[in-house]
């Protein structure tokens, strides 16, 4: 476990670093491209200028002393190389028709001592016969390009061949240095604006991490800074400050139910102690008697009834139950319900259902359905302390049970659902474990719907059963 902490790094390092590899991996690979397009078009270029230049130059021979003296070089060819910009100036030969040398200039000025000697290059006869203008060919280890162009003074007379050989040619010292300056530029530049928006973006992160952290160690008061303009961020922050507060108050619950489940758990069996020790002991006889055996048959049903609920619920939440569904007729399975339910009242609660006059056929269980029901039924007339209205409404698509109680305050509507919670009034009045709501809604989640709570207003509540259209 240290092993693998040890290697983790911050979210800032981790990201900042692999975005400045991909950015140098990137640079290096336009790099490479750039310098062979330049390499590439500076060629082309200083080609198309060596044959202008020869074609010049071929042109003021054959415009010399007739055309045909062919060994008066024009000073102008300096000038001319010149505007190359090249180190060496390239390699000038002037041929006669048949192609036998009779004069070269050039190839001086440079820097390299590797270049070949004009006056030692023999010019291949494959230059003057070929048809092409450019051609390329070896010379002491080196690449040569080699330009021709004619001269003719009213017939051919002769060849003009510019030379010059492929690493000057390609020589643009100024024009890489820009491009190395550009690319490192490019690179530093790319790096810190990541840099800044990273550590920008990780800030908020941070801020939720070290409070998880302290969320892990109880402390619940979490203070978030939500002045942050990405969706996605906000969002998480907002959550996690809704999620601190949500486990705020759980916890509070958490301690209450604690106190509430164990004094609910307690007074039963303290009663029952009383009960019994008064019988045993000869305290009460008679009638009396009977009466306290019947006291303590009552708070031992309802004490098995509160550990069975809990039987129920660990065993709904461990998924060890079984189901039996069936093809059901919920317009005459939900009155039956409501009938057997309205029987054992002894409360002045008028209950009515409304059904469609279609007949709705649902594959469900009812033994679960009906579980659901009179939890749903049972919190309704609690609610109305045992007297007034509820309304039944049956659709294909839902349950709804209505009532017109006092309804459920807006600060407890996001907790009914939990475990052990009861309301405050509902603590006061009514014994139990609180775990009638959840323990109906993973029934419902069972059949292949959801129990939600539709609306709750000081006049009253209503419950719906939804069933998944899927």
């Amino acid at each position: 476990m240290s092993t693998k902490n040890n290697k983790r790094t911050s979210l800032l390092t981790y990201w900042t670093t692999r975005y400045l590899v991909s950015l140098c991996i990137g640079l290096l690979l336009l790099g490479i491209g750039s310098f062979w397009w330049i390499r590439y078009t500076t060629i082309e270029n200083r080609l198309n200028l060596l044959q202008y230049l020869a074609e010049e130059t071929a042109d003021r021979i054959a415009q010399s002393s007739g055309g045909n003296q062919f060994n008066a070089f024009d000073r102008r060819f300096d000038k001319r190389s010149g505007v190359l910009d090249m180190e060496q100036q390239p390699l000038l030969f002037i041929t006669d028709a048949e192609g036998n040398d009779i004069g070269r200039r050039g190839g001086g000025g440079g820097k390299s001592h590797n270049r070949t000697d004009p006056f030692q290059l023999k010019l291949p006869a494959r230059i003057i016969s070929n048809s092409k203008s450019f051609q390329t060919l070896e010379a002491g280890g080196e690449k040569l390009y080699a330009v021709k162009a004619p001269i003719n003074g009213g017939s051919q007379k002769g060849w003009v061949v510019v030379m010059q050989d492929e690493e000057e040619l390609a020589k643009v010292n100024q024009e890489y240095r820009l491009l190395v300056i550009l690319l490192v530029g490019l690179g530093l530049l790319g790096w810190l604006v990541i840099y800044f928006l990273s550590k920008k973006i990780v800030k908020p992160i941070q801020e939720v991490a070290i409070a998880a952290g302290g969320i892990k160690d109880g402390q619940y008061d979490v203070k978030l800074n939500k002045d942050v303009r990405e969706q996605e961020i906000y969002d998480l922050v907002t959550s996690f400050e809704d999620m601190t507060k949500r486990l705020t108050q759980l916890e509070k619950l958490r301690a209450e139910l604690l106190a509430g489940v164990t004094h609910d758990l307690k007074t039963p069996v303290t009663s029952i102690s009383g009960l019994v020790q008064a019988v045993r002991d000869g305290v009460v006889t008679g009638e009396e008697r009977e009466e306290f055996l019947d006291i303590t048959l009552k708070e031992i049903d309802r004490l098995q009834t509160m550990i069975a609920d809990l039987l129920n619920f660990n065993s709904i939440s461990a998924g060890a139950f079984t189901l039996y569904p069936e093809t059901c007729n919920l317009n005459e399975l939900i009155p039956a319900i409501i009938r057997e339910w309205s029987v054992t009242q002894q409360s002045n609660v008028e209950c009515a259902v409304l059904v469609t006059e279609e007949i709705i056929y649902k594959e469900t269980d009812p033994l679960r359905l009906r579980q659901i029901l009179i939890n749903l039924l049972n919190n309704a007339a609690q609610a109305m302390s045992g007297r007034g209205n509820i309304t039944v409404n049956v659709s294909d698509k839902r349950i709804d049970v209505a009532d017109t109680g006092s309804g459920i305050s807006e600060n407890e509507q996001p907790y009914i659902f939990e475990r052990f919670f009861r309301g405050e009034k509902k603590k006061l009045k009514v014994r139990g474990l609180g775990l009638g709501l959840p323990f109906s809604r993973m029934l419902a989640k069972a059949l292949g719907a959801d129990l939600v709570l539709k609306e709750s207003s000081p006049n009253g509540s209503t419950f719906s059963m939804v069933w998944n259209m899927d």
